[in-house]
């Protein structure tokens, strides 16, 4: 699933490159994304992933356009300490031919 990284290349180009490419590996992502915003502290991780996926599958002016919202707007949602509203979660999914899908919670008793 993951190729060899160019050390020429920014890390950011390259998985750009790589979620473009491989569909399944951007589904893989973006569920490990969606698994960070439940944690505060890996919060931003997430929704840099979120912006990561857009910009690989057409940009996040496109996205935007999509969804309505200013690009500006879809910046500071997908930024390191933004909040996105679930309409511009899903219009981003939906942007890069995903979907919202719910799972029951795996708890490790002690």
């Amino acid at each position: 699933m993951t190729q060899k990284r160019n050390a020429s290349v920014p890390n950011s180009e390259e998985l750009i490159k790589e979620l473009r490419a491989d569909k399944q590996f951007a589904a893989a992502y973006l569920k490990a994304a969606l698994e960070e915003l439940d944690d505060h502290e890996n919060r931003a991780a997430g929704l840099l992933a979120l912006r990561d996926v857009a910009e690989a599958y057409g940009g996040l002016g496109a996205v935007a356009a999509q969804a309505g919202i200013s690009r500006e707007a879809l910046y500071r949602s997908l930024s390191p300490k933004g909040n996105p509203t679930l309409k511009t979660l899903l219009a981003v999914l939906k942007f890069v031919g995903m979907r919202l899908s719910v799972e029951p919670e795996v708890r490790v008793h002690a």
